[in-house]
């Protein structure tokens, strides 16, 4: 009777014991085998006790390495956070630190990615890890891609990644043009789309496949929707471009695409109606888009229009209007205001100072009209 006592007593304590330290989910396991790998400043020396898991949110990112004031930016961004399980949460960074993140990257991941922690990340974890390993080359660069877009981690592993990464190889960007387009545009992954239509607008901007700007077109008409396009293009067409002079401006300048139509239609206006400069000058300096029609288009051709009053020399007219907006504020103001004596110099400082301050009529009241992502 007492042996068979005994053995009972000694497998209820092994279950136990089995409860405290392991559950059915085979991450959790990996969590308390490799606890000392993701908190390495916590030792356990061999005359003490085990030291005590942590047990809340705030424990767990202190061990990772996050202060006081990373706390402060992960709640803020993500407040669920304090409160999530402990367990769950200590099995998603546990499949991190094989990546070498640390404490600051996982603020940075946060905030771009709030919810990326309430994301199963576990589907194909390794199968994963060693397809983004050979895409990027090296896992530093597969930390930094993580960084700047952390859903690499969460997207559809089969069903959307591997097909959109193929296709784009298909269409000719691949090894370190894949790299670039992936770190620079996080959204090229689940928003990526090709038709026909697409293809024809790639032939158009006459860009071959060996050109710097291919990968840019490809990748900006990728994610852009058809829609959008038309509309972009539909709009530089009623300022006097021909479709042609349009696919050709965006094969040399691929970013347009990235401008708003509003914004492109009040530069375009700026420049035609009040420099009386023709579309064509446009055509061959983009940066005339690009420019801020508030902070630098206006003020800078209201302080020509100034210097033209007073006579002074330099003036800004000519080829060297288009070079004066092209500069930057403090080279700006180096040339055509602190250049002149000092009285003339504050009056024109005055001047422009008050041309910036001006703001567009009801500009305070307008609304701002969000239709979703702008490509």
């Amino acid at each position: 009777m007492l042996p068979k006592l005994h053995l009972l007593l000694r497998f209820r304590f092994l279950v136990s014991a089995s409860n405290r330290h392991f559950t059915r989910s085979n991450s959790v396991f990996r969590i308390t085998a490799t606890y000392s790998t993701i908190c390495p400043n916590q030792v356990e020396s061999p005359n003490e006790e085990a030291i005590e898991h942590p047990r809340d949110s705030i424990q767990i990112f202190k061990q990772w390495g996050c202060c006081e004031n990373d706390l402060l930016k992960i709640f803020s961004r993500q407040p669920s956070l304090r409160n999530a399980q402990a367990t769950p949460l200590l099995s998603k960074l546990n499949l991190l630190s094989s990546l070498g993140l640390t404490g600051s990257d996982i603020v940075k991941m946060v905030n771009c990615r709030p919810r990326f922690f309430c994301s199963r990340i576990n589907n194909c974890f390794d199968e994963r890890i060693e397809f983004l390993v050979n895409l990027f080359g090296s896992r530093e660069m597969l930390r930094k891609a993580l960084v700047r877009n952390p859903s690499l981690l969460t997207y559809d592993f089969h069903n959307t990644m591997k097909p959109v990464i193929a296709l784009y190889e298909e269409i000719g960007i691949s090894g370190n043009d894949s790299i670039a387009m992936l770190i620079s545009r996080p959204t090229l992954i689940p928003r990526t789309s090709f038709n026909e239509e697409k293809m024809e607008y790639i032939k158009k901007t006459g860009v071959s496949k060996g050109s710097e700007m291919y990968k840019y077109v490809v990748s900006l008409l990728g994610i852009s929707r058809i829609e959008t396009i038309r509309e972009k293009v539909t709009n530089l067409e009623k300022f006097g471009c021909s479709e042609e002079e349009i696919w050709s401006l965006l094969g040399r300048s691929p970013l347009i695409l990235t401008l708003s139509v509003d914004k492109v239609q009040r530069n375009m206006t700026f420049v035609l109606g009040t420099m009386k400069l023709s579309p064509r000058v446009v055509l061959e300096h983009p940066f005339l888009l690009f420019s801020n029609l508030e902070a630098v288009l206006k003020p800078r051709i209201s302080l020509a229009r100034k210097q033209k009053e007073m006579e002074l020399d330099p003036q800004i007219k000519g080829s060297i209007m288009l070079t004066a907006l092209r500069m930057t504020e403090n080279r700006f103001l180096n040339l055509f205001i602190k250049c002149h004596p000092e009285d003339v110099a504050n009056e024109l400082l005055d001047f422009y100072k008050h041309a910036k301050g001006l703001k567009p009529l009801a500009e305070s009241s307008k609304k701002i009209l969000r239709k979703g992502f702008p490509f």
